[in-house]
């Protein structure tokens, strides 16, 4: 149905898949470079059309706003609804799990991966619910997995180096993981996906995002530092001293987000990362899930800024550093569960608000329209 004469339509921000591609010399920076901020324009005509809807002004609370900022992503008064979605799940193994920060083994990691792609995990169960694809993606899991559909063979390494003791992953490996993230991000949007939706597995992750947070909102690892999978007391004692001698072993720089990544990141939070940014520059909504992407994001926002734009916190998780993070972000959670799992999970538990708020910009009537008088002065 054409809109109505009323209504601003703009060309949507759904860059062709040929536009996207990229010489080989520098694919981070080049992506970075095509990140656009988001349309004030179309974000203008949102609110507008917003205010004369058959409702209230401001009855919808903060779904109004996050239909002003799906305007604004898709440059377009209505946005497309956000779907189909894809879950990326970035698997990675990480070198500090040795320091004794989580007690559960490294072997899980491989072991989990083979659970999602046999769709028998929560991220699974919850995209089902909601009609989202689930893609798994290797960027660095130590133990060698087999061929499956859903599985994208990215390794970048067998996993991390400890962090404590030196850099987790040289400067070029980490260059490399978030170039996978850029890759996935554009073959999902090519493949016709209207959402990403970011997910994660690699046991003792959380040490390296509470790393990666200190480093680029200055936390101190006591506040940033949380249980992730829920540790005891002197498990936690040990995570938060990892973290802390990581921090002030490499003093990472967040004017270098690539060098920060490496130094005290894992590598499914540098390909997180890249794919926030391949999501940005083909112009379509990154949900973001708890703190593993909260810290891969401000990795992202580090290398574009203007990346921020297209990205919505699903919701923000028990772990303290996610909070920090989305702060420093300027981000508000779309809900708050108490939840601290990752996969993917919170942030798809989001997503229905997330469409429906698009959803009402596409149907729901406006007062002239509908023959329905609008209210008389204040």
């Amino acid at each position: 149905m054409p809109p109505k004469a009323t209504e601003v339509v703009l060309t949507v921000g759904r860059a062709p898949w040929s536009a996207l591609r990229m010489p080989a010399a520098d694919v981070v920076s080049d992506t970075a470079a095509t990140v656009r901020p988001v349309s004030a324009e179309a974000r203008a005509a949102a609110r507008d059309r917003l205010d004369r809807m058959t409702k209230p002004r401001g009855s919808l609370g903060r779904v109004e706003d996050l239909a002003v900022a799906l305007a604004g992503i898709a440059r377009a008064c209505p946005p497309p609804l956000p779907e189909p979605a894809a879950v990326a799940v970035f698997a990675g193994d990480h070198g500090v799990h040795a320091q004794g920060v989580t007690p559960w083994p490294q072997e899980v990691t491989a072991q989990m991966v083979a659970n999602f792609l046999a769709g028998g995990a929560v991220v699974n169960a919850f995209a089902r619910q909601v009609g989202a694809s689930v893609t798994v993606v290797d960027v660095g899991v130590r133990t060698p997995l087999d061929a499956h559909p859903d599985l994208r063979h990215r390794r970048v390494a067998d996993g991390t180096a400890d962090l404590t003791a030196g850099p987790a992953m040289s400067r070029d490996q980490a260059r490399r993981a978030v170039e996978v993230g850029i890759a996935v991000a554009r073959e999902l949007v090519a493949e016709g996906h209207g959402c990403l939706v970011t997910g994660d597995m690699g046991i003792a992750n959380t040490t390296a995002a509470a790393a990666l947070i200190c480093a680029f909102t200055g936390a101190d690892p006591a506040v940033a530092t949380g249980r992730g999978t829920g540790i005891d007391d002197a498990t936690l004692a040990r995570k938060t001293a990892a973290v802390r001698r990581a921090v002030d072993r490499h003093r990472p720089d967040p004017a270098d987000p690539l060098g920060a990544v490496a130094a005290v990141g894992g590598l499914e939070h540098a390909a997180l990362a890249g794919f926030v940014l391949g999501g940005a520059a083909a112009g379509v909504p990154v949900l973001l899930d708890g703190v593993n992407a909260g810290a891969a994001a401000l990795v992202a926002a580090a290398l574009a800024p203007d990346a921020v734009g297209y990205c919505l916190a699903g919701h923000v998780s028990a772990e303290p550093g996610h909070a920090l993070a989305l702060a420093a972000l300027g981000i508000i959670p779309l809900l708050d569960l108490g939840m601290r799992l990752g996969e993917g999970t919170g942030a798809l538990l989001a997503l229905p608000v997330v469409a429906g708020a698009a959803r009402a910009l596409q149907d729901v009537a406006t007062f002239d329209a509908a023959g329905v008088a609008d209210k008389t002065g204040d």
